[in-house]
């Protein structure tokens, strides 16, 4: 006899762990509730009730997981708000840093203040750092030409005896290392670190070899992208800041085109622009009206264009101009540029060589353009001024319906 085949049994399909058959009464296979199962101590596999997550344990979890104090509820106090503001010295400035509110210099943040030869970057930098003191801020100041005089450091407002440190820029690799150093030992003190500038610092292979350009060939970019990673963190934690003063360079190129639209380039590679939560653009005009002279016809100063290159903060490519003295009166010349925001305000108009200004009640307030800085003597005239420009570059611009520019900006 012909010996039958036993037929194989179908191999059921095993259930994964997380899958629990249900019978309906169709007859389909359902699939339940998706439960987790974990190990205990004993090497057992437990069943894990499904539940909602406790935000505080997880959040406890991470930070052990880090070694750090790493996650944050962002409704509360955390590093990625910018909770202070330090003063440029130029209200029209400070004014368009920040959508909806006066700011400044984000304290936490890495901002890079560049510009031409001679247009003010270092009289700005320092007027940044008296301010910063006023914080109680201390600032490391790191001077890549000695260039600094300490009268005119006085002179500008700093207190060189209190929350000030000048230190020479050796190298960028030194710079990087002191930064996180101090930060370190002193994690309790807010700093201000003014690295002047950036673009005049060598790094290490070029101290050490020789004249040769090619020698040293984007090195400096490579460190600063391996610096600016290792320190964007801490900064942000500890509250501290990190003001750039760059160069700015003309962009040699073959396209007619980027010549008029990228006339200038900033040096240090691409990781200044990336990890840069604001940069300021500084130019001036080359023409003779441009420039300040005093009543001995001697050039004191001169009007310097601020461009928002980049910004966090919703006003990128915003722009402002004022002056800067380094005369007899040094520092930025805020108050007179508050009259080339009024001028273009709906309450201002001129007739015979008179300026009229329209306060709020109706009642229009006559004067002469050089008298601009006596007629702000008067408090209450000086706050209406102040409250003018905060509604045309605040509120206007915030509600899109802002139409002051500086000269020569386009539409």
């Amino acid at each position: 006899m012909k010996k039958v085949p036993k037929r194989k049994k179908k191999q059921q399909k095993k259930q994964s762990s997380f899958y629990k058959p249900d019978r309906e009464a169709n007859g389909h296979q359902m699939p339940h509730t998706i439960t987790t199962r974990k190990q205990n101590n004993m090497g057992e596999l437990i069943q894990m009730k499904a539940g909602k997550i406790n935000i505080k344990e997880m959040k406890k979890k991470i930070n052990k997981s880090m070694g750090l104090e790493a996650a944050f509820d962002l409704r509360e106090k955390n590093p990625t708000q910018v909770t202070d503001w330090i003063p440029t010295g130029s209200r029209w400035l400070d004014s368009i840093i920040c959508k909806g509110k006066m700011a400044g210099i984000p304290v936490g943040k890495i901002t890079e203040l560049a510009g031409q030869s001679s247009v003010g970057k270092s009289y700005m930098a320092v007027q940044i750092a008296v301010n910063a003191q006023k914080r109680d801020i201390f600032v490391v100041y790191f001077d890549s030409e000695s260039a600094i005089d300490p009268m005119f450091l006085e002179e500008s407002g700093i207190d060189l005896d209190n929350n000030w440190m000048y230190a020479q820029a050796i190298t960028v690799e030194k710079v990087l290392g002191t930064i996180e150093d101090l930060m370190n030992d002193y994690p309790e003190q807010r700093f201000l670190f003014v690295w002047d500038s950036i673009a005049a610092t060598a790094c290490e292979k070029d101290i050490e070899g020789n004249f040769d350009p090619q020698a040293s060939m984007a090195v400096k970019p490579r460190i600063l992208g391996k610096g600016f990673k290792k320190l964007t963190l801490p900064l942000a934690n500890q509250q501290c800041a990190l003001l750039l003063v760059n160069q700015l360079k003309t962009n040699i190129t073959t396209s007619i085109a980027e010549q008029y639209t990228t006339p200038w380039f900033a040096p240090g590679g691409k990781a200044i622009e990336y990890m840069s939560s604001l940069r300021i653009w500084l130019t001036s005009r080359k023409s003779k009206a441009s420039f300040v002279f005093d009543e001995n016809n001697r050039r004191i100063g001169s009007e310097v264009k601020a461009k928002l290159k980049k910004s966090r903060f919703g006003t990128q490519d915003r722009m402002c101009g004022f002056q800067i003295l380094w005369g007899d009166g040094i520092g930025v010349m805020d108050e007179e540029s508050w009259l080339e925001v009024i001028k273009q305000s709906s309450s201002y108009r001129v007739g015979g060589g008179w300026c009229y200004l329209k306060d709020p009640k109706g009642k229009e307030h006559k004067f002469r353009q050089k008298e601009w800085k006596s007629k702000l003597e008067d408090k209450k005239f000086k706050e209406m001024i102040i409250k003018m420009m905060d509604y045309e570059l605040i509120e206007q611009f915030d509600s899109g319906k802002s139409n002051i520019k500086l000269e020569g900006e386009e539409e």
